[in-house]
């Protein structure tokens, strides 16, 4: 029984730590927060008892255990399901890319509980509770190390780019972004509108800036962070983020509520690399002889 509690409190207290409600406004206070601490007080109950049930022969809990495993894949659908849903009213989109992350997130996490406490458990069944809390601190470091990410920051230079119009045509640092027709609009962006360059380190981090999922989560994270001046029926306001062909560099232009150019290079610096988007050509023969 002992070892029970210690596997449930530690697996249920690591989830607890592990799920954060900041910009990306997602899970909901208090509904989605309650919905993920009833999945993980439920996969810390299922893993603390494995062990201990095995060690009394009691093989039935093996069975709930797959079961449980076979169930939390449905996390990941019921999230993306949620995420798309809300995406379809959000003035600057997520994309399907970033939802889908999110997702998988959520669900990985279920399983990080399940084997933390199945740990605990273990450990406090053979040994005693100080040595299963101690495993179960560990546990906690290792899951933030493993659930901390890479971000943008990590892999490219971000700068700051000079917004500047040729004509109809805005541009930033060379780079075209689209054709403004009307004087009032190009006003506003001279006024208000701020741009970024961001460098890849190398070919991967290149790669992986030119998939558009991971550009529509700069994007997104950058307006939530500090505003967008934009509603509903000013499509020409939305922030975009362009590719240079030539170099690789990839250019963001934002009309921002906040316009605080350190701010802007900051936010975009913490937006994390998508894993659908995560490139790495240069691990590979081709692809390091290319990029000679």
């Amino acid at each position: 029984m002992q070892a029970m509690f210690t596997g449930v409190f530690t697996g249920f207290f690591i989830r607890y730590l592990l799920l954060k409600r900041d910009h990306r406004q997602y899970p909901s206070y208090p509904h989605g927060v309650m919905s993920h601490l009833a999945l993980a007080f439920i996969a810390a109950v299922i893993g603390s008892i494995a062990i201990p049930a095995l060690m009394e022969k009691e093989f039935t809990a093996v069975t709930f255990l797959a079961l449980a495993a076979t169930q939390f894949r449905e996390v990941r659908s019921m999230e993306r399901t949620m995420l798309e849903g809300l995406d379809k009213t959000g003035l600057i989109s997520r994309g399907p890319d970033y939802i889908e992350g999110i997702a998988r997130v959520f669900e990985a996490r279920n399983y990080l509980v399940m084997f933390t406490s199945l740990i605990v458990g273990g450990v406090t069944y053979w040994g005693n509770i100080f040595y299963g809390l101690l495993v179960g601190a560990v546990a906690f470091l290792i899951s933030r190390r493993l659930m901390s990410g890479t971000v943008i920051g990590q892999i490219a230079r971000v700068r700051e780019g000079k917004v500047s119009f040729d004509g109809p045509n805005l541009f930033v640092d060379g780079i075209h972004f689209m054709n403004l027709g009307t004087d009032k609009v190009r006003e506003e962006y001279m006024e208000r509108a701020l741009g970024v360059i961001i460098e890849p380190f190398d070919d991967n981090a290149r790669a992986t800036l030119a998939n558009n999922g991971q550009r529509m989560a700069i994007a997104h994270d950058s307006a939530a962070l500090l505003g967008v001046y934009k509603d509903v029926d000013t499509a020409e306001f939305t922030p975009i983020v362009r590719r240079d062909l030539d170099t690789g560099r990839v250019g963001m232009v934002i009309v921002p509520i906040e316009k605080d150019i350190e701010l802007l290079i900051e936010a975009v610096k913490r937006v994390p690399v998508l894993e659908s988007s995560l490139s790495t050509p240069l691990k590979t023969s081709i692809g390091r002889k290319a990029s000679d």
